[in-house]
C-alpha cells in the first residue's frame, strides 16, 4: 500500500524552503559518516575513515554523500541500483538491511570493502535508501586482512555477499551472522563493524524521515529534483568554460603480483558542449594478478576525475554526473569478469584516474598537477601481541608526494588523490593496539626526484620494529618500477618500495609487492614512498624559494648543487 502525506497544515512550495530541505539532506550525508567513525571497532575505519556513506532516491539516484574515499563515489547508487534489478518492490520491507561486495556487480570494489543499504519507508512507500562501503579490516580468504598480492581468482580473498539480507524488517539474519564469524579471523571486529555500518544506517533513515514529516513528501520530493538538477545546471556552467577536443594519454601498471607485466592503460578523453567522455578501449586485458578492477570502479575513477575539472566543490550527486560517459570494452583490467582477482583493484582504479588527468594536464594546468606517487601503499601486518599473544592484524594505506602544479609545489605527504578524507593512523595508537614500535615516521628528503621550476611533493619514511614473533607481512605498492611523470621540463618523482632488516641491521628484503613475507622479533620495516613530479624545468626554480627548501631539509645541500645549480 502507498500513502502520500496531505495534510491542511504542509508548507506551500517556494525555493526557500526547497533550499532548506537541500541543505538538510546533504548535512544528513555527513552526519551519518561521524555515526559510523564512532561506532566502528575498526582504526582503518574510525582512524582512517576508509568509507563512504550517503542517501539515493528511491530509484537508486545519488542524493547525498558524506566526506571519506572519492574513490567510493560510483559505489553507492551502483549498490542500490544493482538491489533493484534483484529484488522486486514486494520483497523489501522497513527494517530491512542488505549486504554486498560482490566486485563484479554494480558499487562492487574488492571483497574487503562491504556495502550495507537499507530502505526507507515513509506511510509504506519506498522513497530513498541509506547506503555505505566500508573496509572492514577481516573478511576471511587465504591470507590475513582478506589481502592476497598473489591472488589468482576471487575465491581466494574472502567471502562474498552477493546483496542478501542481514536484517529483516528489523531482525537478524543470525544463521549468515555465524557464518561470518565462523569464516573470518576476527570476529568480534567484522561484526563490530557490521553492527557499526548498520547502526549509521539508521541514523540516515530517522534523519531523513523526520524532513519528511516536517515538510511533507510532495515538496522533499520536488526539493530532491531540484538537488539534482542544480547539479547538473553547475556543471553545465562550468562546461563553457572548458576547452573542446580529444586528447590522449597512456601509463602503465608495473605488476600485477604473481610475475606478470607491465600492464598498459590507455584513455582518450573528448570535452563536447554538452558532454565529457572517457574512452578507456586499447586498455590491457585483464591480469591473472589481483590488480583488476570492475566497470562500477572506473566510473567511480572517472567520476574523481570529472569532478575534480568540473565542479570539485560541489556535493557528489545524480545531476552532477549526467554529462559524464565511460566507455571500456568488457574484460579489461578496468572492467574484469569474474573470477579475475581485485583485492589489489585499486592500483587500476588510481592508474585510470591517474591516466585521464595526464591526458588532459597541457590543457587545464591550472587544474590538473603532475604524476602523484601513484598508489594506495597498502599494507597488512599480521603478528601476535608481545604481553598478551593475542592476535593483532594491521592494516594501512600510507601517505606520499603529489605531484606539483604550474605555480605550486607539490603536497607532501598525503594520500593518493583517490583515497580523498583518508587519514594516517597515530604512532600512539599503532603502538598501542599492535605489535611494534614505530623509530621513524618523517619526510624522505634522501630522494631528489620531482624536481623542477615547481617540485613535486616528498615522500615519507615509515619504520616499524616488530617486538615479537611470528609475524608476517603482505604489501601492494604500486609504481615501484614506473615514477610518477613530470610535465613541462620536470622531472620524474621516485617509486616505492618496502625493506626489512634483522635487528643486526642486515637487509633480509627489499620488495613493492609480497605476501606473508615472514618476520623475526627485533626486524625492521622501513617503507618508503615516492615523490610527485615536478613542474618546470629545475633551472627556472626560484632562489628564495629553493634556499628556503634547503634550510628546513627538505633537499640536500649537494643536490641543490648538482640539480638546480645552487
Amino acid at each position: 500500500m502507498q500513502k502520500s502525506m496531505q495534510t491542511p497544515t504542509q508548507k506551500p512550495m517556494d525555493i526557500f524552503t526547497i533550499e532548506v530541505i537541500k541543505n538538510s539532506l546533504v548535512a544528513i550525508g555527513e552526519e551519518m559518516f561521524l555515526a559510523l567513525k564512532r561506532s566502528s571497532k575498526s582504526p582503518i575505519i574510525y582512524e582512517s575513515l576508509d568509507y563512504g556513506i550517503g542517501i539515493t532516491d528511491a530509484k537508486g539516484r545519488l542524493i547525498a554523500q558524506g566526506n571519506g574515499i572519492p574513490g567510493f563515489i560510483g559505489t553507492l547508487d551502483g549498490g542500490v541500483q544493482t538491489l533493484l534489478k534483484k529484488f522486486s518492490l514486494s520483497d523489501i520491507f522497513p527494517g530491512d538491511v542488505f549486504i554486498l561486495n560482490d566486485p563484479y556487480s554494480g558499487g562492487g570494489t574488492h571483497l574487503s570493502d562491504v556495502c550495507m543499504i537499507r530502505p526507507v519507508f515513509f506511510n509504506d512507500e519506498l522513497l530513498a535508501w541509506t547506503a555505505n562501503k566500508a573496509h572492514w579490516t577481516e573478511i576471511g580468504g587465504k591470507d590475513p586482512g582478506s589481502y592476497s598480492a598473489d591472488a589468482s581468482e576471487v575465491y581466494q580473498e574472502g567471502l562474498q555477499f552477493p546483496g542478501i539480507k542481514v536484517f529483516e524488517r528489523g531482525n537478524a539474519n543470525q544463521a549468515l551472522l555465524d557464518l561470518i564469524a565462523a569464516n573470518v579471523r576476527l570476529p568480534d571486529m567484522t561484526l563490530g563493524d557490521l553492527h557499526a555500518c548498520a547502526a549509521s544506517l539508521q541514523v540516515g533513515e530517522q534523519r531523513f524521515l523526520a524532513v519528511m514529516e516536517k515538510y511533507g513528501r510532495d515538496i522533499t520530493l520536488q526539493a530532491i529534483d531540484s538537488l539534482l538538477d542544480h547539479g547538473d545546471t553547475m556543471v553545465r556552467e562550468r562546461f563553457k568554460e572548458l576547452p573542446k577536443g580529444s586528447w590522449t594519454a597512456e601509463d602503465v601498471i608495473d605488476e600485477d603480483g604473481v610475475g606478470h607485466g607491465p600492464f598498459t592503460v590507455k584513455v582518450k578523453v573528448s570535452i563536447s558542449d554538452d558532454e565529457f567522455t572517457l574512452d578507456y578501449s586499447g586498455t590491457d586485458a585483464q591480469a591473472p594478478g589481483p590488480i583488476n578492477c570492475s566497470m562500477g570502479v572506473l566510473v567511480s575513477a572517472a567520476r574523481e576525475v570529472f569532478m575534480g575539472v568540473v565542479q570539485p566543490d560541489a556535493p557528489a550527486t545524480e545531476g552532477c554526473f549526467r554529462r559524464l560517459k565511460v566507455i571500456c570494452p568488457e574484460g579489461t583490467l578496468l572492467t574484469a569478469q569474474r573470477p579475475a582477482p581485485v583485492s589489489s583493484y585499486f592500483e587500476a582504479m588510481v592508474c585510470a584516474a591517474d591516466v585521464a588527468r595526464r591526458a588532459l594536464a597541457d590543457v587545464l594546468p591550472g587544474v590538473i598537477t603532475a604524476g602523484q606517487f601513484g598508489s594506495v601503499c597498502t599494507m597488512n601486518l599480521s603478528g601476535r601481541l608481545p604481553d598478551s599473544d593475542e592476535n593483532y592484524l594491521l592494516v594501512e594505506p600510507l601517505v606520499g608526494g603529489w605531484g606539483a602544479g604550474v605555480d605550486k609545489h607539490g603536497e607532501s605527504g598525503q594520500f593518493c588523490v583517490g583515497n580523498g578524507e583518508t587519514s594516517n593512523i597515530p604512532v600512539e595508537i599503532l603502538e598501542a593496539r599492535y605489535g611494534i614500535r614505530v623509530e621513524r615516521y618523517s619526510f624522505d628528503t634522501d630522494s631528489a626526484a620531482g624536481a623542477g621550476e615547481f617540485r613535486g611533493g616528498l615522500g615519507v619514511v615509515h619504520e616499524y620494529r616488530v617486538l615479537a614473533a611470528p609475524a608476517d607481512i603482505s604489501s601492494f605498492f604500486g609504481r615501484a618500477e614506473t615514477p610518477p611523470w613530470g610535465i613541462d621540463g620536470g622531472h620524474d618523482g621516485s617509486c616505492n618500495r618496502i625493506e626489512v632488516f634483522d635487528k643486526a641491521g642486515n637487509l633480509k628484503g627489499r620488495f613493492a609487492r609480497t605476501s606473508r613475507f615472514p618476520l623475526a622479533e627485533g626486524d625492521l620495516i622501513r617503507l618508503i614512498t615516492g615523490t610527485g613530479g615536478g613542474w618546470g624545468k629545475p633551472e627556472k626554480r626560484c632562489r628564495e624559494s629553493l634556499m628556503s627548501d634547503v634550510k628546513n631539509g627538505y633537499i640536500h645541500r649537494d643536490q641543490a648543487e648538482a640539480i638546480y645549480g645552487l
